[in-house]
């Protein structure tokens, strides 16, 4: 929902106007914005009565009253943490700003407390064979394995039901009937879940070509291996906000060179640093997908979705990085199956 694109005003916009705007919508709030869309105050009726007692004009321009300590919450915050700083402050609506604090979102109280079904399909890639899990995969697709008390796949789209999330589609290949008959139709989780059958393997997005038709919303796909507590409504608002045909999720990742690294010029030493840390970006498994993209994905072949995101790189279309900071774990080897269960609890319970 995109309400609060209405309520952005200009540092030079009038008290009167911001008031006018401000009642029109109905979200008790105006967001004050620089050109390039950075946040630099907020307004409230509350901000405008108190200006209104000091004698200030109605014409003088918003920047002369904005409220400029305003509280935000970071794109990277979960939806229980929100909730709860909104309750302790007993705030009706907080911004979202992402890391160089341009405005994404404009979180609601009454819309957290009552979750807004959406009608973005959500693709889960299940069709993988898990061979990094040894024996544990032998008898179990991977996003079947217990975690906690529920299967990965389970914890999934419970998860994505918290943001309003209901039309699954869900990629199978290696034991298949046992996912068809866990999942079902997932009437029992109150959502609906279709499948994507792969004949063979396709890859982390051929699947995607094998959909009956394009959806109308963007699509969030997904690796049905990955536990994240990631903000799925911050994430479908930043592929928004950036106008963006693809949003990849990436994570930070730190590699140690366990050595030290020698730095030379030709036969002559330069210096030397010990152990360096290379800090990278890598993909999350986790993207949100226009429809018009797919018509890259070919038809019944193997096609990864590096692949697919180089495609687009090469069309110069708009693609977006999407930063996570929350919970996030791959379930890909024996050690993270094992931390997986050490966690869930704390995380998601």
């Amino acid at each position: 929902m995109n309400r609060w694109k209405d309520v952005l005003i200009s540092p030079t916009t009038s008290i009167l106007e911001a008031i006018k705007i401000i009642d029109a919508t109905a979200l008790q709030i105006a967001l004050v914005i620089d050109e390039n869309n950075r946040l630099l105050g907020t307004l409230t009726d509350g901000d405008v009565r108190r200006a209104i007692l000091k004698g200030t004009s109605l014409s003088n321009p918003v920047q002369t009253v904005m409220n400029r300590e305003f509280t935000f919450v970071s794109i990277t915050e979960t939806r229980d943490n929100i909730l709860a700083l909104m309750k302790e402050k007993q705030f009706h609506q907080v911004p979202v700003l992402d890391e160089n604090r341009y405005i994404v979102g404009l979180e609601l109280l009454d819309e957290l407390l009552s979750i807004r079904k959406r009608d973005n399909l959500v693709v889960l890639m299940a069709g993988g064979l898990g061979t990094r899990l040894g024996s544990l995969t032998k008898e179990c697709p991977k996003p079947l394995l217990k975690v906690g008390n529920k299967a990965v796949l389970e914890t999934i789209i419970d998860n994505c039901k918290e943001y309003g999330f209901h039309k699954f589609a869900i990629s199978i290949n290696y034991k298949a009937e046992m996912i068809r008959d866990y999942c079902g139709d997932g009437s029992r989780w109150g959502v609906e879940i279709s499948y994507i059958n792969e004949n063979k393997r396709l890859g982390t997005a051929g699947a995607l070509g094998l959909l009956p038709k394009p959806p109308e919303f963007p699509i969030l796909v997904m690796n049905a291996d990955v536990l994240t507590k990631v903000n799925f409504q911050h994430l479908i608002d930043f592929h928004d906000v950036h106008q963006s045909a693809a949003t990849m999720c990436v994570r930070e990742y730190d590699f140690q060179v366990p050595y030290g690294v020698v730095k030379i010029d030709k036969q002559k030493l330069l210096g030397i640093e010990e152990k360096p840390v290379h800090h990278f970006f890598v993909s999350a498994g986790i993207y949100v997908l226009n429809p018009e993209i797919l018509r890259y994905v070919p038809q019944n072949k193997y096609f990864d979705m590096p692949s697919l995101f180089e495609k687009m790189l090469e069309k110069k279309m708009e693609t977006s990085v999407f930063p996570i900071r929350e919970y996030w774990l791959d379930i890909g080897r024996v050690d993270d199956f094992e931390r997986a269960n050490g966690e869930y609890d704390e995380v998601f319970s």
